[in-house]
């Protein structure tokens, strides 16, 4: 169902045994890091500045925070003080070569939010992006998102921070940004610096897509281990951003359904399957430079060390599949339930990273994982080894008119180029695979994620320098 899940539904799942470096994508020499971008030069942010003061408390930002779950014990923690302990509740470093968020072990919610850029200024457009560098790397850390915090400025003015996340450590939260296709029209001069990776993609058969659930012309993933720290990240730079930029659509998640890093163990989804046995992880790194980071040599020089986002919701029919047979759904994934082993294997915990032998057939000489199973589809072997890094998370934003679940998997997927790797995936499941029947892809956008921060530059800076 996710185009690259080896669990998961009809979207590209590759998710299987490792693909060969012969058949990936040609091998690049991982570049050097990026350049330090000039530092900030700070500032009056003009026209910006004046219209974030006077809208900061009124910005509305009904779908970001209402669902974000109660309850919580909030203290004092102005001066972004964490408690120690787990590592669950420590801090990832906001800067380095990469962006935080795309090989960082997966944490466990999500909340992910794509704008749309409202101001006609490249200018404002620059020190929006600026500032929101600041507060995502305070964030990150465990502190607020401006430096008086959310009780510390002046009574008169709106606080520079919300609040609802005093006294909650860091949670191990990411905040990863992404530039969607739009934003390279003629507002800002960035046409000529549109990667040719960054393609708009095309209509898949069955695909059921909401305009007001897709595109955008920036995302923001925040990830973290705590629900009410991703809301609170992504509620601050939507007010940081009031004047310049609007939420499109977002999306709250729980439970993620990949694994990130050998450490972790294989999640399910809501099918009730172990999803992502075989997705690509943190330790494979020359994998991870064939597969997931762009390179200098690729088309766009500022995005190399970065990466392409491919964002889907899919929406899973919960109430089908829980009426279809334990037999009919292994078939379908090509995997037993229990366990996470392939079909031709044993069905035994100690094989759920046994490799699949789809040539294996039964006495009757009928495959064993069927040429329609998700597993197939998905596999690098029937896609030219193309592989996909994938962070998705399980989804219920409550029921529709007829009492059925509105849940799913938003699937999130990293990739090198999704020309080579998403699209041809998804492709080749959209065509005939079984897990079709039970879901239905209703959103969808692609990012190019920059490079990470270098200690003087802010996001996307290699994007507009000159």
């Amino acid at each position: 169902m996710d185009p690259s899940r080896d669990d998961r539904g009809a979207a590209a799942q590759v998710d299987e045994s490792a693909a060969s470096p012969a058949a990936a994508p040609p091998t690049v020499a991982p570049p050097s890091a990026p350049p330090s971008a000039p530092p900030d030069a700070g500032g009056t942010r003009r026209g910006f500045s004046r219209r974030r003061l006077l809208g900061a408390g009124a910005v509305g930002l009904a779908g970001l925070g209402a669902a974000a779950a109660g309850g919580y014990v909030v203290s004092d923690a102005r001066s972004g003080a964490r408690s120690g302990g787990s590592d669950t509740a420590a801090s990832i470093p906001f800067r380095g070569t990469h962006q935080a968020g795309i090989v960082t072990p997966a944490q466990d919610r999500l909340h992910f939010v794509s704008f749309d850029v409202t101001t006609e200024s490249r200018t404002d457009l620059i020190d929006l992006l600026r500032e929101w560098t600041k507060a995502a790397e305070r964030m990150t850390a465990g502190e607020a998102a401006g430096e008086l915090g959310a009780v510390n400025g002046p009574i008169e003015a709106p606080p520079q921070d919300t609040g609802e996340a005093l006294g909650l450590p860091a949670s191990q939260l990411t905040l990863t940004i992404g530039f969607g296709p739009s934003l390279f029209d003629k507002r800002f001069g960035l046409a000529a610096k549109r990667p040719p990776a960054l393609v708009d993609l095309p209509a898949f058969p069955a695909d059921a897509l909401d305009p007001a659930r897709s595109g955008g012309d920036i995302a923001i993933q925040a990830c973290a281990n705590d629900p009410q720290v991703a809301v609170h990240a992504v509620r601050n730079l939507a007010r940081i951003g009031f004047g310049a930029v609007a939420v499109r659509w977002s999306q709250l998640g729980f439970g993620r359904t990949s694994s990130t890093s050998r450490d972790q163990a294989t999640p399910r989804n809501l099918f009730g399957f172990k999803d992502g046995t075989a997705n690509l992880k943190a330790e494979d790194a020359k994998l991870l430079e064939q597969q997931l980071w762009a390179g200098a040599g690729d088309g766009a020089a500022w995005m190399a060390n970065g990466s392409y986002l491919v964002s889907r919701r899919i929406r899973m029919h919960i109430e089908t599949w829980d009426r279809t047979s334990l037999d009919e759904q292994q078939a379908i994934f090509g995997r037993f339930k229990g366990t996470g082993a392939p079909k031709t294997s044993n069905d035994a915990d100690d094989r759920e990273f046994d490799e699949f032998e789809f040539d294996t057939v039964t006495g009757e000489s009928e495959p064993v994982i069927a040429d329609n199973a998700h597993t197939r589809l998905a596999h690098p072997d029937f896609n030219h080894g193309a592989r996909l890094l994938r962070r998705g998370y399980n989804f219920v934003d409550g029921s529709d008119g007829l009492g059925r679940l509105d849940a799913g998997l938003f699937f999130l997927a990293y990739q090198r180029d999704p020309r080579k790797q998403f699209i041809p995936i998804q492709q080749n499941l959209a065509r005939i695979d079984a897990m079709n029947e039970y879901v239905k892809h209703v959103g969808s956008a692609v990012f190019a994620c920059p490079p990470g921060v270098s200690p003087t530059g802010y996001w996307g800076d290699k994007l507009f320098e000159a």
